[in-house]
């Protein structure tokens, strides 16, 4: 995809920038241009489904009880891609009620929800089960259901992107079996309450059975193991003493040998494990070095890994790689870049192994920092993405972080917004990576200052620890941290489509400056070359005179900075 050039302006035109395409990625057409007051997009709730509003919202069903605990129990039989298992939901009652909503999609199918040594009366509604209490249970209680499920799980065909099993060969030919379901939902294969603002406070135990020959790992720490010699099965009991994501539980299951390690961090002793098939060892000993080096600078930026209590584990399945809490999953071929290429064509990309960085970032955003809705989905992608900057300016240098980040600014298409639609589990653009990772970027560079930046993102996993979250929440705090109004920024990255344009005219003895193509209000510094000379120049959209002591004769927005630059009246 090609993007409109942000930088380099000579009097009378554009310098511009040649851009190719990464491969794999289809070339876009430029952006139109938009009217200079572009007001704030919205993601109507248009043509919506029941199921939509079902997944997306806090039903009634939902608000009245609050998770405390999923202790998942199943076993998986490869040779009939089915399962089958039951899980047991701890709650607290927030306030009375008799009617429980739980998600479980088809195929498979509740067959039965106990609680207290009674059966509950449920119905099914597509994706969604109620289950009726015989009486209103009163707020402030502890309770639990378990809920008895099975079937054949929905198979993902192009997994991460698509949810559900893989019932994948590794390249000896055994088992190599994994789950996905960002998006789509955690539903997709166990039941719970499938929505991102309730995270279980107390964790998830993972019990898992499987054939004998096979090894099952899960997210946090193996707690146990055994064998069942008559059955033929062995089974594994995994534990995570954090909240989590719904769709951050996984399971992966195949021919998995360990690879155990530590790093000595922040929160002390971090115990680490690699979990790989047992032919790829020597691969995985030398590539999943770049695990320390992750861990060392996103602790520098980010603070504490926040989940010491639950270990660090990276695992080898059969797809690219996703942000498993406490279990990163890693398909990227124990190779630099992404899948061997640099996404930003400027070498830089070829210097870190693109999935460990990324999805390790998630460790802090997305898992930490988790959102409250599907549409705020870039709190976790912008600053994952942003991330892979912040560690090659931490291990290499900041002109090779700037390098990486504006490198990747062809891939942005400026579609949609980047956040979707509240209520609904609809996300915004897939801009969200890399043009959320320049609008992160282009803040930085707002900022000015670089120690309090760091603060600030710091500052962000202490206030939000284990934590979901809305977008005017990081809004406030950041507006509040740095001592700048980001509010009609925030409104012209994240809710429009529209790329601000500096627009400049050359006037007696100097030049005016103001932002065409933004939303009401906006007005932020930004680093220029007037005639040569460096200047930080507050613009608004209001023409800002500079005196020059002469005619322009050349003008440079600093290239850190993600906006356009037009002269005024050029031909």
């Amino acid at each position: 995809m090609t993007h409109r050039s942000f930088a380099h302006v000579l009097l009378g035109g554009f310098a511009t920038l040649l851009l190719g395409s990464c491969q794999g990625i289809d070339p876009a057409s430029d952006p139109a241009p938009a009217p200079s007051d572009a007001s704030v997009e919205t993601s109507a709730a248009q043509d919506f489904t029941e199921q939509e509003r079902l997944r997306g919202s806090i039903t009634p069903e939902r608000k009245w009880w609050d998770v405390q605990h999923y202790g998942l129990t199943l076993e998986v039989m490869p040779d009939t891609k089915s399962l089958e298992g039951s899980n047991v939901i701890s709650f607290r009652t927030l306030k009375k009620g008799d009617r429980m909503q739980i998600d479980l999609q088809p195929p498979l199918e509740i067959t039965r929800i106990v609680h207290r040594g009674e059966e509950l009366r449920f119905e099914r509604n597509g994706n969604v089960y109620w289950a009726d209490f015989a009486e209103a249970i009163p707020a402030g209680q502890d309770e639990e259901v378990e809920v008895f499920y099975e079937g054949e799980p929905q198979e993902s065909l192009r997994p991460p992107w698509s949810g559900g099993f893989t019932w994948g060969r590794d390249s000896k030919g055994g088992p190599f079996i994994a789950t996905t379901c960002q998006g789509l939902g955690a539903s997709v294969w166990w039941p719970n309450k499938d929505h991102g603002y309730d995270e279980p406070d107390r964790g998830v135990d993972v019990r898992v059975t499987v054939p004998e020959d096979l090894v099952a790992v899960s997210n946090g720490r193996l707690k146990d193991q055994s064998r069942d010699a008559e059955a033929k099965t062995r089974s594994f009991h995994w534990q995570v003493t954090n909240p989590i994501n719904n769709y951050c539980v996984n399971l992966n299951i195949g021919h998995y040998m360990p690879i155990s390690s530590t790093y000595e961090g922040k929160g002390g002793t971090l115990d680490v494990q690699y979990w790989v098939l047992e032919h790829q060892e020597e691969k995985a000993r030398k590539q999943f070095q770049e695990v320390p080096r992750t861990l060392e600078a996103f602790e520098h930026w980010f603070g504490q890994y926040p989940f010491y209590e639950d270990s660090y584990k990276l695992v080898v399945v059969p797809y690219l790689g996703m942000e498993h809490q406490s279990s990163v999953t890693y398909g990227n071929g124990f190779e630099n870049g992404y899948r061997g290429r640099d996404l930003s064509e400027t070498g830089v990309g070829l210097k870190f192994d693109f999935i460990i960085v990324h999805e390790s970032a998630h460790e802090w955003w997305g898992n930490n920092v988790s959102m409250d809705d599907v549409a705020d989905m870039w709190i976790h992608e912008s600053f994952a993405n942003y991330a892979e900057n912040l560690f090659v300016d931490y291990h290499f240098s900041k002109e090779e972080a700037e390098d990486y980040v504006i490198g990747c600014r062809k891939l942005i298409k400026n579609d949609v917004p980047i956040i979707g639609t509240y209520g609904l589990n609809r996300s915004g653009s897939g801009d969200m990576y890399y043009k959320g990772g320049n609008m992160l970027h282009t803040m930085r560079s707002i900022v000015n200052d670089d120690e309090r930046w760091r603060r600030v993102l710091r500052g962000i996993n202490e206030e939000f620890w284990h934590d979901t979250v809305k977008t005017e929440d990081f809004e406030a705090y950041i507006s509040r941290e740095t001592g700048f109004d980001f509010g009609p920024f925030f409104d012209q990255y994240l809710r429009t489509t529209k790329i601000p344009v500096l627009a400049y005219e050359g006037v007696d003895g100097g030049v005016r400056l103001w932002w065409k193509n933004v939303v009401p209000g906006f007005k932020v510094p930004v680093d220029v070359r007037l005639n040569g000379a460096e200047q930080r120049v507050i613009v608004s959209t209001k023409p800002t005179p500079i005196a020059l002591g002469g005619p322009l004769e050349s003008l440079e927005l600093d290239r850190n900075f993600y906006m356009d630059v037009e002269e005024q009246g050029a031909d």
